[in-house]
């Protein structure tokens, strides 16, 4: 075993360094491919293929799916499909190298793992609402629209921040 391996994980990054490099990726993304990051469009493309696959005239009669069903190309192929898997593959190398990976479930001392389990599927459902409903999701919206100035992108954020700080407060007990 090397003494990297057995002196524990390795520190996190700094935040400062983290943002810089987010940044030069989504210019690259921009430069390289033409297109911003962002997860939702990929995740669609994804219920969009398998519907297809099941039930074909439904998925076809849906507005928001049927965009990538036409065209001829496999929904399969679309860009931000291939990011996802990037982001998971890349997310897992880096906490194997860091010796940071672990199945683990995080959560306050007074949560049940069932309680923490049931409510982060409940918030990332309501997220997943919120971002149909949107037509894009949070990192896309935050990365790719800030990005770009948008005015509506940098409104949604400072409403992001002040939400989270607003219920921060009565969310401490988790943590406790």
């Amino acid at each position: 075993m090397s003494d990297r391996a057995r002196s524990g994980p390795q520190p996190y990054w700094n935040p400062y360094v983290a943002g810089i490099g987010l940044g030069l990726v989504l210019l690259a993304a921009f430069v390289l491919v033409g297109r911003g990051l962002g997860a939702s469009g990929g995740a669609s493309a994804v219920i969009a293929g398998v519907l297809d696959a099941v039930a074909p005239e439904h998925a076809r009669s849906r507005e928001w799916l049927a965009g990538y069903l036409t065209g001829g190309g496999s929904p399969f192929k679309e860009w931000l499909v291939f990011e996802g898997l990037g982001v998971f593959a890349g997310a897992l190398l880096s906490g194997l190298l860091a010796h940071r990976f672990a199945l683990i479930v995080e959560k306050g001392p007074r949560v049940s793992t069932r309680a923490r389990l049931l409510t982060a599927f409940a918030g990332g459902a309501l997220m997943a609402i919120g971002a149909a409903f949107a037509r894009g999701c949070t990192s896309g919206q935050a990365l790719t629209g800030g990005a770009l100035l948008n005015l509506g992108s940098w409104a949604f954020m400072m409403m992001v921040f002040a939400g989270a700080y607003a219920v921060a407060h009565f969310l401490r007990w988790e943590w406790r």
